[in-house]
Parts: C-alpha cells; sequence; structure tokens
C-alpha cells in the first residue's frame, strides 16, 4: 500500500457540486476535515476539456478529484486526462460498466503517473461490491456470482438522463470473465427480507467491478421486479431499437432534462435499499449474504466522504482500483445506517 508524503495536505477538487448527487456530496464534505477546492463551477453546457483545463494550476499531486458529472460516458475521459498531468487521483461515483472498463484499461497511465483510479465511490458501487467481496470470502471456491438490489424507486434528473441513454442496450452480464450481450438470461428471484421476489436482470456497473475484485469469472445483476422496473424492462425490450435514432434518443434527453432534479430530503428519510449477493460454485455449494443500507442518494453521499477520507488519510494503491478490493469486504459496515447479515 502506497502512502502520500503529505497525506493531510489533499484538497478535493468536486466537479458537479451544483447536481443534486454533488450538492448532497458537497454539504457532507463541507462538515468534514477535507479540504475543498473552490473552482469555478464546471457544467457539461460548454466544451469540459476547456474548463478543466483552467484548473490545472489548482492542483497538486496527492490532490483528490471526484468527477461527479454524469453521464460518465461523456466526461470521465477529459477528467481523467486532468489527473494524469497533474498527479492527482480520480474518483467518480459512475454505474456504467463501460466506464469502468475503461478506466481499467487506463491501469497503466494511472501507475505511471503515480496515480489512483477508484471510480464507483458512492452507492454505484461500494455496497454492492463489499457485499461481494464478502461473499467471495465466505465461498473462495465461487464461479458464479449474481447480485439483486431492491428498494432504487427514486431517482434523480442525472440518473434519469443516464437511464435514456442505456435504453435500446442489450443486458450485459459477464460469462467466463468476459463481459457479453446476454439475451438468453433469465428473470431470477431474491429474497430481499421479506420472502422471495422476481427480479429482473440488468446492465449494471458490477458486471465490470465485481470480476474485478472477487476474480469470479460469472456475473449477473438483477433489479427487484417493482411495476416502474418491469415497464422500463419491457419497454426497451419492445421499442428499445427506437432509441438509436438521434432524434428519439434527443427527445428522451430532453424529456430527462425537464424532469425535477432529485427527491427530497422528506422522500429520502427513512427509505431503505436491500442489496442481496448469492455466491455458488461449480459443487453446488452456495452462499448469500444480505446489505440493507440508507437510500442511495444518502448513502452516496455518505460513502463518497468516508472514501475520500480514506485516501486523503493515504490509503492509496496507484493504478486502477475497485472501492471492495481497496477498502475490503468490511469497510461498508462503517458507514452509518448499514447493516450486513449472512443468510
Amino acid at each position: 500500500m502506497h502512502n502520500m508524503p503529505i497525506a493531510s495536505r489533499s484538497s478535493i477538487l468536486l466537479l458537479g457540486q451544483r447536481g443534486f448527487t454533488g450538492r448532497l456530496i458537497f454539504e457532507d464534505l463541507t462538515g468534514s476535515h477535507l479540504r475543498p477546492i473552490h473552482a469555478p463551477n464546471v457544467s457539461r453546457a460548454a466544451p469540459l476539456s476547456a474548463q478543466l483545463e483552467a484548473l490545472l494550476q489548482r492542483l497538486k499531486p496527492g490532490d483528490i478529484v471526484l468527477n461527479c458529472l454524469g453521464p460518465f460516458r461523456h466526461t470521465f475521459a477529459p477528467v481523467l486526462d486532468l489527473c494524469l498531468a497533474t498527479g492527482a487521483h480520480y474518483l467518480d461515483i459512475c454505474a456504467e460498466w463501460r466506464v469502468f472498463e475503461a478506466l481499467h484499461d487506463a491501469d497503466a497511465a494511472a501507475r505511471a503517473a503515480g496515480i489512483m483510479l477508484l471510480p464507483g465511490v458512492g452507492f454505484d458501487v461500494v455496497a454492492s461490491d463489499c457485499l461481494a467481496a464478502h461473499v467471495a470470502r465466505r465461498l473462495p471456491t465461487a464461479t458464479r456470482l449474481q447480485i439483486g438490489i431492491s428498494g432504487l424507486e427514486l431517482a434523480s434528473r442525472g440518473s434519469a438522463r443516464t437511464i435514456a441513454e442505456l435504453v435500446g442496450e442489450p443486458v450485459r452480464t459477464r460469462r467466463d470473465g468476459a463481459i457479453i450481450a446476454d439475451a438468453r438470461l433469465r428473470d431470477e428471484s431474491f429474497d430481499f427480507g421479506d420472502g422471495p421476489v422476481r427480479a429482473l436482470a440488468v446492465s449494471w456497473g458490477d458486471v465490470s467491478t465485481a470480476f474485478h475484485t472477487t476474480g469470479i469469472p460469472n456475473v449477473e445483476v438483477y433489479f427487484e421486479a417493482t411495476p416502474a422496473s418491469t415497464y422500463l424492462a419491457f419497454a426497451n425490450r419492445t421499442f428499445g431499437w427506437m432509441f438509436r435514432n438521434p432524434l428519439v434518443e434527443r427527445a428522451a434527453q430532453q424529456f430527462a432534462r425537464g424532469l425535477r432534479p432529485g427527491p427530497t430530503a422528506a422522500e429520502r428519510a427513512g427509505r431503505r435499499v436491500t442489496i442481496v449477493a448469492r455466491a455458488t460454485d461449480p459443487r453446488g455449494r452456495s452462499v448469500e449474504s444480505r446489505l440493507v443500507t440508507n437510500e442511495a442518494y444518502t448513502f452516496t453521499a455518505q460513502s463518497a466522504c468516508a472514501v475520500m477520507q480514506r485516501v486523503a488519510e493515504g490509503r492509496i494503491e496507484p493504478g486502477f482500483q475497485t472501492p471492495g478490493k481497496l477498502l475490503g469486504a468490511d469497510f461498508v459496515l462503517q458507514i452509518e445506517g448499514t447493516e450486513r447479515h449472512d443468510v
């Protein structure tokens, strides 16, 4: 484990603090011992590379850049270039498997620059990645990992924009170590605490990160089959081809921009999210564990700040990392409101 020479002097550059989730993180950040860098607002309204170029002199080696500008497929590359140029560590709150894989491909460049790439420090994928690491620890011979998630009914404007971009794409899973489009994948059932319920396969960040964390070569992710998720899955299968038309895609993005920024504090209060991870091995042995957290946006703010605190204290490994691999399976239990149970 590499330690920064002067970890206590690390500063935080938060990109996207005027967005819904970025604002929640910034509010938690200002109550911590971490030092935010006050920079001009960076937005998607203008070319990002030019905006970031103005920040080159504001960063020093060992600082932390947290990218909250989604959809991340459009923003991670210029932010990564900024980090490589300044020696700052790259973090984000991404859930997009393509971005995780692209950052994994940048591992050698990051190592050469002495920086860490740690995407997915929010609910996606800290909660599920730590749980994946836990069940892999319980069953080291596992070759299949299934992750089910319940309680994601609330959505921000930014999340809606990302979902709109994914409509029309086939479901991705990991098979024998490779991410593939899997049209044959069937629905599964998970017990989120009140008995088995149906869940639908989705393309989620864990098809990338869980493999890099655990080494398990077959990974699937599912969402509980609520009316909203069932309708979205049906629309994707039936009308998804339409979203490959640029006019339809732009209309969907315009609709997402018209939504309210995100759920209110009252709507988030008291809500919980449940994740189930199930690991099996070739001999038919299976283990299952359940993790319950605060509402996903609330958890994201808690988690992002907790991760940045660890990085500022020197918890650093140059190159591409995942939360579960870097911080360990039990890190998530340090976040207030989180409980884990072995089933």
